[in-house]
């Protein structure tokens, strides 16, 4: 008899699991060898001990013995015609016909333990009261066997649905963070390849071949890393200045780029390109409105286990913009927001702010993290 299909993977081939390995039914044939022999093992020991308290008989104890291993077979049957009808029959069909083959099951177990304990009495026999006797014993046995059965195979069941969900979640949640991450890759390149294709009609070569090659270092850094991973704070900051010297090309004098980041915080994980965003929009509403020009600061401290981000501009603010939209591709600020809710959960902050004396500045506040939670960037 071969016991029922595993729902869950066994082992690789070669793989030798030690008795107490976890989690137990990681392998589901051997965990079923080891209940069954455990299950009537206990069995045996526990018939044997109430059939040999009024005296030792030998008979009994080999008796007993041989109950027990009509017991075992029965419910290898058992587990192969449950497992058949788990897989091929409809649900309220297999639950029938399952208790009528525990009923069939319990009559022939009780016959054979009467038959067996005939054998050493003065009259060798079923009869039907040997029969009725043994009766009791045997659904009492099956029933509760059934039971253990059906209980781990819903449990196993439960908890592959569980695995499987949570699977789920995490490649939605990675999506999604894939697709937030690529909705900045378009409005970048449109400005790029538009202030390109400018030096190129104004017949400034050199300048256009340097914006050229700077864009392809940055798009080199952009695709050689995993949308949903994780990098320091340190490459987030030179991805920064990597962007900044394009835009340099663009605005020249008048951007002028400030970083102050604490070196204990260089380490840090965040998403990537997550503060790209920003400067971006610093660019777009501070540099680009005044003829001077403004100054963009990109600051980060360690305050406890947290880090806190600041960017900041001497641009107009909110004052004469009224409202500082979002990049004009529908992504930005409330790109940032939804990606720092998926990495983060609520265990963060992010605040938009209008200076006092002029200007427009975000903080972000996220936990200080050393290691990668999922994947690391290149």
């Amino acid at each position: 008899m071969r016991a029922p299909r595993p729902i869950l993977p066994e082992l690789k081939p070669g793989t030798t699991p030690g008795i107490f390995s976890r989690p137990f039914f990681e392998d589901k044939n051997r965990a079923f060898w080891m209940l069954q022999g455990a299950g009537w093992l206990g069995y045996l020991l526990l018939r044997t001990v109430v059939s040999i308290s009024n005296g030792f008989d030998i008979k009994i104890v080999v008796n007993t013995v041989i109950e027990a291993i009509i017991g075992y077979c029965i419910t290898l049957l058992l587990s192969t015609l449950f497992g058949f009808y788990r897989r091929r029959l409809p649900q309220i069909t297999g639950i029938l016909i399952s208790l009528a083959t525990l009923a069939a099951a319990t009559v022939l177990f009780a016959v054979l333990d009467a038959f067996n304990f005939s054998l050493s009495s003065d009259q060798p026999g079923v009869t039907l009261t040997r029969a009725v006797g043994t009766t009791y014993i045997a659904f009492i046995s099956l029933t509760g066997w059934s039971a253990l059965y059906f209980g781990i195979n819903y449990y196993l069941i439960v908890e592959d649905q569980i695995d499987q969900l949570s699977k789920l979640e995490m490649q939605a949640s990675s999506a999604q963070l894939a697709m937030l991450r690529y909705q900045l890759n378009p409005h970048f390149l449109f400005n790029t390849l538009n202030s390109i294709s400018t030096l190129v009609l104004l017949k400034q070569t050199e300048r256009a071949n340097a914006m050229l090659s700077r864009l392809s270092s940055f798009l080199r850094y952009t695709l050689a890393n995993e949308p949903t991973a994780n990098v320091t704070l340190a490459q987030e900051v030179e991805t920064l200045k990597l962007y900044l010297e394009i835009e340099k090309m663009r605005f020249e004098e008048r951007l002028r780029p400030r970083f102050d980041i604490d070196p204990k915080v260089e380490k840090a994980r965040l998403p990537s390109l997550l503060l790209q965003p920003l400067v971006e929009n610093a660019i777009k509403y501070a540099v680009t409105p005044k003829e001077e020009g403004a100054e963009i600061v990109v600051q980060a401290r360690l305050a406890g286990d947290r880090v806190q981000i600041t960017v900041t501009d001497t641009g107009p603010g909110l004052r004469e913009t009224k409202t500082r939209p979002s990049l004009s591709t529908g992504v930005g600020l409330a790109n940032i927001r939804d990606r720092l809710a998926q990495a983060f959960g609520p265990d963060h902050r992010f605040e938009t702010r209008s200076n006092r004396g002029g200007g427009f500045g975000v903080d972000i506040e996220i936990p200080f993290q050393l290691e990668e939670p999922t994947r690391e960037a290149a």
